[in-house]
């Protein structure tokens, strides 16, 4: 990693922590989740970075990947756990962050519990420790609390442009590789009172560029946009609105969804209905340290 992709990375890290922060203070009963959407999305802006995915909203079994629609009436409902996930991208190199709110005190431990587990798999991470290891730690910390770590989801490498860049940081213990000098890696424990695993939902409100052949002249010019504004970075609806009306706009999503130039990302739940907390941080292996680029008083 030279100095400019460090550069890069701390500028991303610090700017996705404090959008993240203003997101979480519109957390309360009754608030848009557009709004919580769009607030953490321009604060990025503002902040002179990009952002590098939609901000995820995720309510209650909702683990993960739902981020409003251009039309969403969704708010936050009384006693919620609401998981933020916010993400910034400075010439690429992407910083991303999450955070759990819980407006009822009687899922504070859950909460706590994804807390502790981020807090603890960072003590020991440290170039050629195995990843396995870090998901023993991730895994044994969340069942000390009683509950279980949701076991198919992880955390990811990262690289310019590429949000999920092959290296899987697991949340038990179980996968292969060791942490690497020189790469970002974004370490994301997710626990729950449920089953332990997620499960797609029907809903699909994020997607990313995959390339491909497209025959309708209108797909395909939208489809040469979404490269050009996100290159490989997922995106949303709510991003193209100055293209193309609303129907117009889902009518060209789907074809581009059919014809598998974009990917889908599907809303997932806990597959129990349990609810699901989420702590994450960004992380960068540089001269043999573990520099945490999104810093959060948790």
């Amino acid at each position: 990693m030279n100095e400019h992709e460090l550069k890069c990375y701390l500028k991303a890290g610090e700017t996705a922590a404090k959008a993240l922060k203003e997101a979480c203070r519109r957390v309360e009963e009754g608030v848009s989740v557009k709004e919580i959407c769009e607030v953490a999305e321009r604060v990025i802006k503002e902040l002179g970075a990009q952002p590098a995915f939609p901000c995820n909203v995720s309510i209650n079994h909702v683990a993960a990947h739902y981020t409003s629609p251009a039309d969403d009436e969704t708010v936050i409902p009384r006693g919620a756990v609401v998981k933020v996930d916010v993400g910034a991208h400075v010439d690429g190199y992407i910083g991303d962050v999450a955070a759990t709110i819980t407006l009822s005190p009687s899922w504070e431990s859950l909460v706590e519990a994804a807390r502790k587990a981020l807090e603890r798999a960072l003590e020991g991470f440290k170039p050629g420790v195995a990843l396995s290891r870090i998901g023993g730690v991730i895994e044994s910390t969340i069942k000390s609390y009683g509950y279980k770590p949701v076991k198919n989801l992880t955390g990811h490498s990262l690289s310019r442009f590429n949000l999920h860049a092959g290296d899987s940081v697991p949340n038990v213990k179980a996968g292969e590789g060791v942490i690497e000098e020189g790469k970002a890696y974004a370490v994301e424990p997710f626990v729950t009172n449920g089953a332990g695993y997620v499960v797609d939902g029907e809903q699909v409100f994020i997607y990313r560029y995959s390339g491909g052949k497209v025959k309708d002249k209108g797909a395909k010019e939208l489809l040469k946009e979404v490269w050009r504004r996100f290159n490989q970075l997922p995106f949303t609806e709510r991003w193209l609105l100055d293209l193309h009306s609303l129907q117009k706009l889902r009518e060209l999503l789907s074809e581009l969804a059919r014809a598998k130039a974009i990917y889908g990302y599907p809303v997932l739940v806990e597959g129990a209905g349990g609810v699901v907390s989420q702590f994450e941080c960004t992380v960068v292996v540089y001269e043999g340290e573990a520099l945490v680029t999104t810093p959060m008083e948790w």
